[in-house]
């Protein structure tokens, strides 16, 4: 592996530490009883709300459609996201001092495959939430489910529902953007090395 490559896995590597600091993703629910908006961040470690009494208030909303009360200790996808992102840090900086391309190649596509477990657990979450409801809510409408968006905006009766990363979750994204720079570089080495330069 070239120095260059070495230095950009290590930097995407590093990164992923900032991701402790900062939300990764934010859901907001805006309705005429809240103009200001209720705001929700999910963290490695946490779910908090935009003020101290956003994630109460977004608890109750979901009390009188039926939905499961969001407490943070009872997901465990909380406990263990910080582990994850820490075998990704140690495994990217050994592999960075090994220089080894292969280690490199083993970093991205684990990391793209955790991304991809995560969404995928991320919806299931989001659809449990948003199907699995209380027969005897105060407000029921047949048919009705209340999923937010993955990524994106929606209108869930009269509140409008926003789902994009935050801070640590665009840090995640560079990260993997890095990974994946080093591995194109490290092809493009790989290639060029491979061509026997024929005197004239």
């Amino acid at each position: 592996m070239s120095m260059i490559s070495r230095g950009l896995l290590a930097l995407a590597s590093l990164l992923l530490v900032l991701t402790y600091f900062f939300p990764l993703w934010r859901i907001q629910l805006v309705a005429p009883q809240y103009p200001e908006g209720l705001r929700m961040y999910i963290w490695v470690n946490k779910i908090t709300g935009g003020t101290e009494f956003d994630l109460y208030n977004i608890n109750l909303l979901n009390h009188y459609i039926g939905m499961k009360p969001i407490d943070p200790n009872a997901i465990p996808e909380l406990k263990i996201l910080p582990f994850v992102i820490g075998f990704l840090i140690a495994f990217g900086i050994v592999s960075s001092i090994a220089g080894k391309r292969l280690l490199l190649y083993a970093w991205v596509i684990t990391f793209v495959v955790l991304a991809i477990i995560g969404f995928a657990d991320f919806y299931k979450w989001e659809y449990d939430y948003g199907h699995n409801l209380d027969p005897n809510a105060p407000i029921k409408i047949p048919g009705l489910a209340y999923q937010p968006p993955i990524i994106g905006t929606k209108q869930l009766l009269n509140m409008t529902a926003s789902s994009f990363p935050d801070v640590g979750g665009y840090i995640a994204v560079a990260s993997l953007l890095l990974g994946i720079l080093a591995v194109v570089l490290e092809l493009r080495f790989s290639r060029f090395a491979s061509v026997e330069v024929k005197p004239a």
